[in-house]
């Protein structure tokens, strides 16, 4: 990360998921040493706390094909205020998650800090979804599976169109890496959006070094850097269970690793954030844990 001062800020919403347990996301990764290891590396951390969430248990569900709309609205709204702030402040957002909703709000945020410098971002996607769902698509009318969708600017106008202008981010800035699990109605989506997407079979015939350099190239082109948005899904269970939709078949412990390796290398990471850990499904707080060691990785941790 070019910045030296890190500005964590955590995100404790579960409104677009299907299953309870990610709104204690933030708080396992801060538990597994999340400060203590970023300091150890050399940063100035300023930990901002949590981003205020309302619950479900309190909150009506609204429209079935997008349920919780409104809170999740809100929640990324605030969230977006404060990355601008930190983005004003000289410092790199990290953001801890978290249902993938999150997204929305972080990149809004960022997105509007560097149109204020006439600048636009890219983006990396790492996720065992496409996440490119509507309301008019999506199976279960979660909003975590519409998040890059409404990045791209297709979605519910609360998301979409917060600061007034969409998309957030050009299509052709965005690489998805890690595809595993597609929704019929969303492949068209997907195909169609102009964002470059990178399945769990290009790696296994080309090698993730290949394609993260390629995922890179992509997100640099034109921009003034990009931010990683890592879902822990897009990690085998085998490692990494405690997720909110787990899906064989992922990246291993050390293709992940290098994955944020190779983007550490490249220098133009702005900020990143980490999103659906579900401590509820985890054990000893192992994906917790190997969150933080890959948010290490990313931001200058070596072997040697």
């Amino acid at each position: 990360m070019r910045q030296s001062h890190i500005a964590v800020i955590g995100v404790p919403l579960d409104l677009g998921a299907g299953r309870r347990g990610v709104d204690m996301g933030p708080s396992a990764m801060r538990i597994a040493g999340l400060h203590s290891r970023l300091t150890a590396l050399g940063y100035e951390v300023k930990d901002l706390g949590n981003v205020p969430v309302e619950q479900p248990e309190s909150a009506p569900i609204g429209h079935q094909q997008a349920r919780y709309l409104p809170q999740i609205a809100a929640a990324c709204r605030k969230l977006a205020a404060s990355i601008l702030q930190v983005c004003s402040e000289g410092m790199a957002p990290l953001v801890l998650g978290g249902d993938h909703s999150t997204a929305i709000g972080t990149v809004a945020g960022l997105s509007k800090a560097y149109r204020r410098r006439k600048e636009e971002i890219g983006l990396i996607w790492i996720d065992a979804h496409a996440d490119m769902n509507t309301p008019e698509t999506s199976p279960s009318g979660n909003v975590h599976g519409m998040p890059l969708a409404c990045c791209i600017g297709h979605g519910p106008a609360p998301l979409t169109r917060m600061f007034g202008y969409s998309p957030k981010v050009r299509p052709a800035r965005v690489a998805l890496v890690g595809v595993r699990e597609v929704d019929q109605l969303e492949i068209p989506h997907v195909r169609n959006s102009g964002v470059r997407a990178f399945t769990m079979r290009d790696i296994d015939e080309r090698g993730l070094t290949a394609i993260m350099k390629e995922a890179i190239a992509i997100a640099s082109q034109g921009t003034a850097g990009f931010h990683v948005s890592l879902d822990m899904d897009s990690v085998d269970p085998v490692e990494a269970p405690g997720v909110g939709t787990p899906v064989r078949g992922g990246l291993t412990y050390r293709e992940a690793h290098l994955a944020m390796e190779l983007i550490c290398d490249s220098g133009r990471m702005t900020s990143i954030e980490v999103v659906e850990v579900n401590p509820v499904m985890d054990e000893s707080n192992r994906t917790a844990a190997l969150a933080v060691e890959l948010i290490m990785s990313a931001l200058g941790k070596r072997i040697l």
